[in-house]
């Protein structure tokens, strides 16, 4: 992968105080958070502050940005995994934006500097992207310490085979801090706090700021490896009694309904596309978080979810996020009145509404 070009100088801009990383609360952006601090805090910049932005929240929102406002001096942004859109997080405030998702609208280069996978083939991960930021800041050698992180988050994102084709050297670097089954058991471990009812994905993160290895977090018999082992039991029981409910169907939807605390509709709709290889599979959650619905797409042949989405979306309001992520695997959070409209305008029937 080549250096991305426009971190140096952009850090170089940073102000007094330390740098903030903000990531998303999965394995992708919680490796790419701890690569961006464990990188920073071998520089000048560092150390470095990770805030994880987590269920419901958005590093947009003006109720992040009052927190950050508030909160300690803040010498420059780093965002990972969060998306790209041309706003400022804090305005003000020197940023760069490390992503590979569908940009939402693209900034102008006084409000932020975007390292982006997004239209790369093939595309790079948040966490591996973040591992080419890293030895732009430290050098190769250095940051070969970390190149499992970046296996982690592209395995969380990608799949252990997609990884191994696409990025071979990553996942090769990878197998010198531990076996392929300890890094497959690692993403499950640091994927469940957030899939769990507590959606708290800081135990994870502290693990990954400071574990040599993928061995090191699926040992790890702190309370924090403890809470990690106890939201994937959590998660499975939620998931297995969920994959008992059938599948309702409006032409070329089949969506799976259930009322979870768990954030278990991902898993659900990607379980049932092998079954349901015509369909697009929905799996929508009622039940994570009081008055909106959550829900995500998938497909074995649909190759753009999000314009599959987008041509079928319903009015919607302020709150809602709708058809944002990739293409292959998509979904969003709305309003429980908008999400009765969209099901309505799919076709579906009362059963079908929250």
């Amino acid at each position: 992968m080549t250096a991305p070009t426009g971190i140096t100088e952009t850090l170089a801009r940073f102000g007094p105080g330390a740098p903030l990383v903000l990531c998303h609360d999965d394995a992708d952006g919680l490796s790419a958070g701890a690569l961006f601090a464990r990188a920073l805090a071998q520089t000048s910049h560092g150390p470095a502050r990770v805030r994880v932005i987590g269920r419901g929240e958005s590093a947009w929102s003006d109720a992040v940005r009052a927190e950050l406002a508030a909160g300690p001096s803040v010498a420059g942004l780093i965002v990972t995994d969060l998306g790209v859109q041309a706003e400022p997080v804090l305005p003000g405030v020197p940023t760069i934006l490390v992503d590979h998702h569908v940009p939402r609208s693209e900034p102008s280069a006084e409000v932020a500097t975007v390292i982006s996978g997004y239209g790369a083939e093939p595309t790079p991960t948040s966490s591996l992207l973040a591992q080419a930021c890293a030895a732009a800041l430290i050098g190769e050698a250095e940051a070969e310490a970390l190149v499992w992180l970046a296996a982690l988050g592209a395995v969380g994102d990608l799949g252990e085979r997609a990884s191994a084709a696409q990025f071979p050297a990553v996942m090769a670097g990878a197998r010198r801090f531990g076996t392929l089954k300890a890094l497959r058991e690692a993403v499950s471990l640091v994927n469940a706090p957030r899939r769990s009812s507590r959606g708290d994905a800081a135990p994870a993160l502290r693990l990954l700021l400071r574990a040599d290895g993928p061995d090191a977090i699926v040992s790890d018999t702190s309370p924090d490896g403890e809470a990690l082992r106890q939201a994937r039991a959590e998660v499975k029981a939620a998931l297995d009694a969920a994959r008992k409910l059938p599948p309702l169907f409006a032409g070329p939807v089949a969506l799976i309904r259930c009322d979870s605390p768990c954030q278990i509709h991902p898993l659900v709709a990607q379980s049932w596309t092998h079954r349901l290889r015509r369909q697009v599979v929905i799996g929508a959650n009622a039940g994570f978080r009081e008055g909106f619905v959550h829900f995500a797409a998938r497909s074995a042949t649909v190759p753009d979810l999000i314009a599959f989405l987008q041509e079928r979306a319903p009015p919607l309001c302020s709150d809602d996020q709708f058809a944002q992520g990739h293409r292959r695997a998509t979904g969003g959070q709305v309003t429980l009145e908008t999400w009765n409209r969209f099901v309505a305008g799919l076709g579906f029937r009362s059963e079908a509404m929250a």
